[in-house]
């Protein structure tokens, strides 16, 4: 078939990990190695947009500029993305449209974190001497669309990261499928056990070890124990150096450049959505209806089915995103034949914070080029199971370009539930996690219940002894006193 010449092609990925021992690089020279990676000096030369994906390491106003000029991209723009682990693939959809209508023809996305030499330079008492920019340096487009991470409901009660709110979806999900704590544990042990599997076949990932589900949910010295039912191994691994870097351009201009037909790699849908901004807020704990419509959708851009898919790449920092993404598409879990990750997930692979999505889509195209004709859908995830994007890959052109569509017109018609900021009664445990202390103790628990009219109250409690009771009893559906500063004690007992 003949190619529209704007259709855009995936040309190079490229990938690095820093594993000194020493200080190291910085993030933007990080970024740039991988960008060596991806393309050869003469497709560098002819970007003419790099877009970066935000990093937490180091603060740059323009980290795209600093990576142009090692590169030798002098004619490229750059751009700055918000913060989200969504924003690899939703960037991705973004250069895809600008190829295709004419408003760019050659874009690097990238990102790179250095947390880990960052976090042993702060344990020091060392402060890096990176490059600062300072503000002659214009902040370029894109930076600030940030994803709220919080309402008043969690707010007040302080939960307020990423290891206390998966947990209470991996509740959730367990007693709405009617498990038994131990079931549940096995369970979610040998669906991690596989993501580990495919890590250590990966020669990309940062955890190559291969570990066995009682590894994985045994805790111990090397495997504390974060807020239960996750150790530290069901957890991003956030201690990483790393960095990823993809080359989009048009058909057009990928044939100018010679890239060999072989390499290529078509992005053949994309879609955009988020469910409600406050997690306290989604009408289901275990459910997400923005996955599962822009899923649908996706699929229907690209003209493909859930079998077609060979490979497929599920946005992983914790089992729970996992799980409810799997479900939410109609995938299975744990089949030995198509895994859920190709990269092997965020606690294995690496989760350098908002780019993890980049490592997945560079492995992606690297599956693909090695299976020409097959298929991969990859699934982004931003906030607490809050904004995604997805893409699906292929080797052979697609029948009608590149689609892609913004689908919360739809998802904005699903129920939602507002939760109670302020409230006070005996009401039943809907879900809950218990954050531990480094020296293996519970220290508190969050819960989420429902009163009984069916509205939703977050609410902590407080004291260690009886937060420690949430972790040896299964109180799904107990009653619980919660007071109007959103403190609860377990009971209907005022």
């Amino acid at each position: 078939m003949s190619l529209d010449p704007r259709t855009p092609v995936l040309i190079g990925a490229g990938q690095v990990n820093q594993r000194t021992e020493d200080a190291g690089v910085e993030p933007v020279d990080l970024i740039a190695a991988a960008a060596r990676e991806a393309a050869d000096p003469r497709v560098l030369a002819a970007l003419d947009s790099i877009r970066i994906v935000n990093l937490l390491s180091w603060r740059y106003r323009d980290p795209g500029l600093l990576v142009a000029q090692r590169i030798g991209a002098t004619k490229a723009a750059t751009q700055y993305s918000g913060i989200g682990g969504n924003t690899p693939q939703s960037m991705l959809n973004q250069a895809c449209l600008d190829i295709q209508q004419g408003r760019a023809d050659t874009v690097l996305l990238a990102g790179g974190e250095t947390w880990r030499t960052r976090m042993r330079l702060r344990a020091r008492g060392i402060r890096p001497n990176w490059i600062k920019q300072d503000e002659s340096v214009p902040v370029p487009p894109g930076a600030g669309a940030d994803v709220p991470m919080s309402g008043p409901a969690d707010e007040r009660i302080g939960l307020d990261r990423p290891s206390f709110v998966y947990p209470l979806f991996e509740q959730a999900l367990r007693i709405a499928g009617g498990e038994s704590v131990e079931d549940h544990r096995r369970r979610i042990g040998e669906l991690w056990a596989q993501f580990s599997a495919v890590a250590a076949a990966n020669p990309h990932a940062w955890v190559r070890d291969g570990l066995t589900a009682e590894q994985i949910t045994t805790p111990g010295p090397d495997n504390r124990m974060i807020s239960w039912p996750y150790p530290k191994l069901m957890n991003s691994n956030n201690m990483v150096d790393q960095s990823a870097a993809v080359v989009l351009c048009s058909v057009q201009s990928a044939e100018q450049l010679q890239i060999p037909r072989d390499t290529w790699v078509f992005p053949y849908a994309g879609t955009d959505s988020h469910d409600t901004y406050s997690f306290a807020d989604r009408h289901e704990l275990h459910r997400s209806p923005a996955i599962r419509i822009a899923g649908q959708r996706v699929l229907e851009l690209a003209g493909v089915g859930l079998d077609d898919l060979r490979y497929v790449d599920l946005y992983s920092c914790f089992p729970s995103a996992v799980q409810v993404a799997a479900r939410e598409l109609g995938l299975p879990a744990g089949d030995p034949d198509r895994p859920l990750t190709v990269t092997g997930g965020l606690t294995f692979a690496g989760g350098p914070w908002n780019n993890y999505v980049m490592h997945s889509i560079a492995t992606m195209a690297e599956r693909l080029r090695d299976d020409p004709g097959a298929l991969g859908l990859v699934t982004a995830n931003g906030g607490y199971l809050t904004k995604h994007s997805l893409g699906i890959y292929g080797t052979t052109p697609p029948q009608q370009g590149f689609r892609w569509e913004d689908v919360q017109d739809t998802v904005d018609r699903e129920p939602t539930r507002t939760a109670l900021v302020e409230w006070e009664g005996v009401g039943t445990v809907e879900s809950w996690t218990t954050p531990y202390d480094r020296d293996g103790n519970p220290e508190k628990a969050f819960l989420t219940a429902r009163t009984p009219d069916g509205a939703r109250v977050l609410a902590v409690i407080a004291d260690a002894d009886e937060a420690a009771a949430t972790v040896t009893h299964d109180i799904a559906g107990a009653p619980v006193t919660v007071h109007a500063d959103g403190r609860a004690t377990l009971g209907s007992a005022t």
